[in-house]
C-alpha cells in the first residue's frame, strides 16, 4: 500500500492533532522513534502531515534542536514543533534574525557536534538565512536549512516569493549555494531527508542542506505512510587512499627532498598524531590552517604556526623556502597560500585529501584520495619500512625553521610588551589589539572557555596569537570571513546538551551587524561574554587600503556608540568597560564570568601607524595594486 497525500479536511485535522499529541508523548516516554516503534506504541504505518513526517524524519537522524524565525511560510511546521516541544521531544529557540540563527546552528555543530535545523519562511528571511549559510558551507559544517516556498498550484504570485513568473527560483538560489531539494510531492520526503543527511552528515566535507517546503504542501496528509521510509544513518568515512603506486611515488619525492613543509587543513582534524609522526619521519615542518589550531600543539617544535597573507614570520618562511609540499586536508584558499605564490621553491606536491578537486589543485601532484589519518598510517609505515629516510637531527632545515619560529616569538613578545599606545580617536592611551586579544585568549584558557573569533583584524590577530594545545578551544570563521559570526556563535551555549562558557572576540563593526544575541541570549539562557574591540573602523580593510594606496577611505566612523549602555538596555545582560590596561580588562572578564549569564565588555583599542600596535602581515595576496606582480609570480612558479 502506497502513501497518498491530500489536503486536510476539518475532520482530518482534528484526528491528526489528536494523533500527533499522542505520538509526541509516546516519543518522549520511549526516548526515540525506534524505541517507540519497537514497543508498538507508534504503528509503522500512519496518517501524518508532511510537516510532522519531516520532524519525525529529522528526529530519527538525531536532530532535536530547531532555531526558528517563523513567518506565514512556516506556520504549519511551527505548529508541529509546538506540539513536540510541549512533550519535551525537541527544543525550539525562537530567534530575532535568520542570519543569527544560521551562525548559531553552525557554531553548535562545530563546537559540540550536535545537529540543528534553521527554520524560516519564504522571502527575505530565507535569503538572510542563506547568507548565513556561507559560513557553514565554507567551513564544512553540516546544518539543516528548512524554508517555506511558493505554492505548487501556481494561483498567482505568492507574497515574498522571488517576483518573477518562473518556477523554483528559490531552489535555483539554494542549489547554487549548496545541496537543495524542494518537496513538491509529499511522498518524496524520504528521498529529501536522505539527500539532506548525506550533506549535513558527510564525514569529510559537510555543508548546509536547503529543504524547501511549499506553503500548500506542508499541511498535506500522507495516508498510510510507512515510517520506515524515513532514512537513518550517516554516510561512512572513506578509508585509506588506494595503493596504485601513489605511496611509492610519494616516498620517492620525500626521500629526494631536503626541505619538506606540511600544510595542515581541516581535513586533518582527526589525524594529529599521524601528522606529527610524519613530520619527524621526513624532517618536515608544519604550517597550519587557522581553523585547526591545536591539532598540532602550539608548542610542538615542528609547528611553524599559520602561514599565508595573514600568517606568521615562521609560517611564511617555511612556505617560501620549502622544496616539497605535503598538503593534508586543505582547500588551499587564496590567503592561505598567498594566491598560489606561497611555495615558490616547490616542484612536487603530495596531496592527501578526500575531495578530488582539492587534491588536484596544484600541478605535479601525487594525489592520495582518502581519509587523512588512515592514509598517513600507511604512508608513515612505508617510510619506516623503507629505511630510506634517516633524518639528520637537527638538520639545517629544522634549525633554520626553528630560528624563524624563535624570531616570530620575539616579534610577538615585543608587541605584547608594549601593551598600549595613544590613539587619535580615543585621545588617550588604550590597549593595542594584540595585547587585548592575547589577554582574552590567556584568560579564556584559564577558565576552559571556548573562544569564537569574528572576521577582520581581530580574527587575524587571534589566530596569529593562538597557543592552543588541543583542537576545539578556539574557532575562527575563516572560510566565509562572515562578520557577526562570533557574537551569534555564543548562542550555542544555550543549546548545547553539555553546558560550556563562550567568549566572542569581535570588532565594533561586526557587533553592530549582529546585535540580536543580546535579546536571544538572555531569552534562552546563553552563558558567555562578548568582547567588543572598538577602533571605530573596519581595521583590516583600513590597513589594507593604507598598505596599498597610502590612505584609508570609507572604512571608519566618526559616530561614537555607547556599547555598555546599549547592552545594559537589555534586561539580563551584564555589561561593563574593559578599561585601558590588561589588568582592567582581566578584571572585567572576571566580573562578567561571575554573572554566569550573557555579558558584554566594551574595549577601546588602538589603530594607527605605530608598528608595535599590530602584528602585521607577511605574505602576498592577489588584490588591488598587487595583482600584476602576484599574478606574474604565480605563473612564473607554475605550481
Amino acid at each position: 500500500m502506497h502513501a497518498r497525500s491530500e489536503t486536510q479536511t476539518a475532520a482530518d485535522r482534528v484526528g491528526l492533532v489528536t494523533a500527533r499529541v499522542e505520538r509526541a508523548q509516546n516519543l518522549a516516554r520511549h526516548g526515540s522513534l525506534e524505541a517507540a516503534l519497537s514497543a508498538g506504541v507508534i504503528p509503522t504505518v500512519i496518517d501524518v502531515s508532511l510537516s510532522e513526517a519531516l520532524v519525525l524524519g529529522l528526529l530519527r537522524q538525531g536532530v532535536t534542536t530547531y532555531l526558528t524565525v517563523l513567518g506565514h511560510g512556516s506556520t504549519e511546521i511551527g505548529e508541529v514543533l509546538r506540539t513536540y516541544a510541549a512533550a519535551g521531544v525537541v527544543n525550539v529557540f525562537g530567534m530575532h534574525h535568520e542570519t543569527e540563527a544560521a551562525h548559531a546552528a553552525t557554531a553548535l555543530r562545530w563546537a559540540t557536534g550536535e545537529r540543528a535545523a534553521v527554520v524560516t519562511s519564504i522571502g527575505p528571511g530565507a535569503l538572510q538565512a542563506m547568507a548565513g549559510s556561507l559560513a557553514s558551507s565554507s567551513d564544512g559544517i553540516g546544518v539543516w536549512h528548512i524554508y517555506g516556498d511558493e505554492t505548487t498550484h501556481d494561483e498567482g504570485p505568492n507574497l515574498q516569493q522571488v517576483p518573477r513568473p518562473e518556477q523554483h527560483l528559490f531552489l535555483r538560489l539554494a542549489a547554487t549555494l549548496g545541496a537543495a531539494y524542494v518537496v513538491h510531492t509529499p511522498e518524496a520526503i524520504g528521498t529529501a531527508l536522505r539527500r539532506g543527511a548525506n550533506t549535513v552528515d558527510h564525514p569529510h566535507r559537510a555543508g548546509p542542506f536547503f529543504l524547501l517546503l511549499p506553503i500548500n504542501v506542508q499541511p498535506a496528509i500522507l495516508h498510510g505512510f510507512n515510517l520506515r521510509e524515513l532514512p537513518v544513518g550517516a554516510p561512512p568515512r572513506l578509508g585509506a587512499a588506494s595503493d596504485v603506486g601513489g605511496y611509492e611515488k610519494a616516498l620517492d619525492v620525500l626521500v629526494n627532498s631536503a626541505r619538506v613543509v606540511v600544510r595542515v587543513g581541516r581535513g586533518a582534524i582527526h589525524a594529529g598524531d599521524e601528522v606529527m609522526a610524519l613530520l619527524d619521519l621526513v624532517d618536515g615542518v608544519a604550517v597550519v590552517s587557522p581553523a585547526i589550531q591545536g591539532v598540532i600543539p602550539f608548542a610542538h617544535p615542528r609547528n611553524m604556526t599559520v602561514g599565508g597573507s595573514k600568517g606568521s614570520i615562521s609560517g611564511n618562511f617555511a612556505m617560501r623556502e620549502a622544496d616539497a609540499l605535503v598538503v593534508i586536508g586543505s582547500r588551499s584558499v587564496c590567503q592561505s597560500d598567498c594566491s598560489r605564490t606561497g611555495f615558490p621553491g616547490v616542484r612536487y606536491v603530495i596531496n592527501i585529501n578526500t575531495d578530488v578537486d582539492a587534491a588536484m589543485h596544484y600541478t605535479d601532484t601525487i594525489a592520495l584520495i582518502g581519509d587523512a589519518a588512515e592514509t598517513l598510517r600507511i604512508l608513515n609505515r612505508r617510510i619506516r619500512d623503507s629505511g630510506r629516510l634517516v633524518p639528520q637531527v637537527p638538520s639545517p632545515w629544522f634549525k633554520a625553521c626553528q630560528s624563524e619560529r624563535e624570531r616570530w616569538e620575539r616579534y610577538k613578545a615585543e608587541r605584547l610588551a608594549r601593551a598600549s599606545a595613544i590613539d587619535p580617536v580615543w585621545e588617550q592611551e588604550v590597549l593595542t589589539q594584540p595585547a587585548a586579544v592575547a589577554a582574552i585568549l590567556d584568560w579564556a584558557r584559564s577558565k576552559d572557555a571556548t573562544v569564537f573569533v569574528d572576521s577582520g583584524d581581530a580574527q587575524a590577530c587571534a589566530f596569529q596569537l593562538c597557543k592552543d594545545d588541543l583542537y576545539g578551544r578556539t574557532f575562527t570563521e575563516t572560510g566565509a570571513s562572515y562578520m557577526g559570526f562570533a557574537p551569534s556563535a555564543i548562542f550555542a551555549t544555550a543549546m548545547a546538551k553539555e553546558s560550556f562558557y563562550g567568549v566572542a572576540i569581535c570588532g565594533d563593526g561586526s557587533f553592530v551587524m549582529s546585535p540580536q544575541i543580546l535579546v536571544d541570549g538572555v531569552e534562552h539562557g546563553a552563558t558567555g561574554c562578548i568582547v567588543v574591540l572598538d577602533n571605530r573602523r573596519m581595521g583590516a580593510i583600513s590597513g589594507l587600503q593604507r598598505a596599498q594606496y597610502g590612505n584609508d577611505f570609507a572604512t571608519s566612523s566618526r559616530v561614537g556608540i555607547d556599547f555598555v549602555a546599549w547592552a545594559k538596555s537589555v534586561s539580563g545582560v551584564e555589561a561593563c568597560s574593559g578599561g585601558t590596561t590588561v589588568e582592567t580588562l582581566t578584571e572585567a572578564l572576571e566580573r562578567c564570568h561571575r554573572s554566569r549569564g550573557l555579558s558584554l565588555i566594551h574595549l577601546p583599542v588602538y589603530y594607527g601607524d605605530d608598528p608595535l600596535g599590530s602584528l602585521g602581515t607577511f605574505g602576498s595576496w592577489n588584490v588591488g595594486p598587487w595583482v600584476d606582480e602576484v599574478q606574474r609570480e604565480r605563473h612564473r612558479i607554475a605550481l
